[in-house]
């Protein structure tokens, strides 16, 4: 084998790459992937050859255009990882950080043809059957909820205690195991994409619960979504129905909670975006469009891979090379967004959930948390700013995502409220292709409700802010669009 080459020294433009000169998505050298994408795009065009963790060679898809024709092209790209040539002349082992991200499972996402219409039929079908009313209802249940904990404090950070929590409680109650709801539930959700040193056991925690769901429904089924995954005519194995809760529950939380964060963020920094919003200008949801397309909620997705010998973007690509798709790139791709400061309202073209037959199954889930729970904080605290300069505000990024650290706020302190019964979903299910987003009836009897302990921040003074005024609601225009 051959010796290690020393490292360039400090200034030396090829610093803080790998073998071959290429550049690390990982580690001290990519704190700013934000900033690197731009040197990739700069260096090689639309699609750069980059190296994961442990060294491993991948391509990056910059572009969007070529982001769009990866994943709208099944005949030339799949998920299927079982191709993958570091994975099958071992560069990438079993013991890499992404494997729980990257190997090879039983679910809709990384099947094809007719296995993937079994799978995803069953999906859909069990998606079918969340009432939109009553999912409207867990959200502002588990909001209200959530900021009972604080309110009174007169200060909060908007991320640990709110935006991490909210789409958890909100899914655990969807898949019917709101007993699950806990800090180790969310901490081992987020572990898991990060690709740390312990994914690996974070993705067996959470594969664990998950299990032990589908074990009990299939002994006692109930109203939820995860029992009529399993009574779907498809007759899913316990172990496609762990693996397809998984999807759903890592694609909606991860998401969501990024997206929470984000939009909360924009609103308290951004005096013309909070103007725009308290004035009537522009809703929640287009708020949360507008967040989309600044700072999608995954900025990259592992991994696609090529079936054939092609091009894109001007390189080569082999068969068996992996890719990786560029949402956070290629939402900034200079050919569809040249001015970085347009007004984007309107407009859903963003990269932001992906696009093609493995589009995110938990996007208008996503959207409804983000949409009801930042319309719900923001009624209940209206004066609410944020504690610190914006420039003090502080992130972390891994090759999946770019997360907010922590949001400290403050607000005049306020009295908790009653937090409404837990609401059911429909006794009798029904598909619904459009969803009814009309204030439903919330007559319901006050129950206790299992509390968790969540962090408090330090003390602060409190302050007060511009009044804001109720945002207006829209109909969402669709359910799961699928895979």
């Amino acid at each position: 084998m051959d010796e290690p080459m020393a490292g360039p020294p400090p200034g030396c433009p090829a610093h803080g790459t790998g073998p071959g000169g290429l550049r690390r998505l990982y580690g001290p050298d990519a704190q700013d992937l934000a900033g690197l994408y731009e040197k990739l795009r700069a260096e090689h065009g639309a699609v750069a050859p980059v190296l994961l963790h442990n060294d491993v060679p991948i391509w990056m898809v910059l572009g969007h255009g070529e982001n769009l024709h990866m994943i709208s092209n099944p005949s030339v790209y799949t998920r299927d990882s079982r191709i993958w040539t570091p994975l099958l002349d071992g560069t990438a082992g079993p013991d890499h950080p992404l494997m729980p991200l990257i190997t090879w499972q039983p679910i809709c996402s990384h099947a094809e043809g007719d296995e993937h219409q079994r799978l995803r039929g069953s999906v859909m079908g069990a998606m079918s059957t969340i009432n939109s009313r009553d999912l409207r209802r867990h959200i502002s249940h588990w909001t209200q909820e959530l900021v009972n904990h604080f309110c009174h404090r007169g200060t909060a950070d908007l991320v640990s205690q709110f935006a991490e929590h909210l789409p958890m409680a909100v899914l655990c109650e969807i898949l019917g195991m709101p007993e699950e709801y806990d800090d180790r539930m969310v901490q081992a959700t987020r572990d898991l994409l990060k690709g740390t040193e312990t994914a690996i056991a974070s993705n067996e925690y959470v594969m664990s619960v998950l299990m032990r769901l589908t074990v009990r429904r299939r002994a006692e089924p109930a109203e939820d979504f995860t029992s009529h995954l399993i009574n779907h005519p498809a007759g899913l194995t316990d172990e496609e129905v762990g693996q397809h809760l998984r999807v759903v529950l890592l694609a909606a939380y991860e998401a969501t909670a990024n997206l929470l964060a984000n939009v909360l963020r924009v609103v308290l920094t951004d005096p013309g975006f909070r103007a725009q919003l308290n004035g009537g200008q522009m809703t929640v949801p287009q708020a949360v469009e507008q967040s989309l397309w600044n700072e999608p909620p995954f900025s990259n997705v592992l991994g696609y891979f090529a079936k054939q010998d092609t091009e894109l973007g001007g390189q080569r690509i082999r068969k068996g090379d992996g890719l990786l798709l560029g949402m956070a790139a290629g939402n900034v791709d200079p050919h569809v967004r040249p001015d970085l400061k347009a007004n984007m309202m309107g407009n859903r073209s963003h990269l932001a959930f992906g696009g093609g037959p493995h589009e995110c199954p938990g996007q208008d889930i996503g959207r409804a948390i983000a949409d009801v729970g930042v319309d719900a904080l923001l009624k209940r605290l209206p004066d609410v700013q944020l504690a610190v300069d914006e420039d003090d505000l502080a992130w972390t990024a891994s090759i999946s995502s770019r997360h907010l650290a922590e949001l400290p706020v403050v607000f005049a302190p306020a009295s908790p409220q009653d937090v409404m019964e837990r609401p059911g979903v429909s006794e009798v299910p029904r598909p619904r292709p459009d969803w009814d987003t009309s204030d439903p009836s919330l007559e319901a009897t006050p129950v206790p409700r299992p509390t968790i302990d969540l962090p408090e921040p330090p003390a602060a003074d409190p302050a007060t802010g511009p009044e804001h005024r109720l945002g207006a609601w829209q109909r969402f225009v669709r359910w799961w669009r699928g895979y």
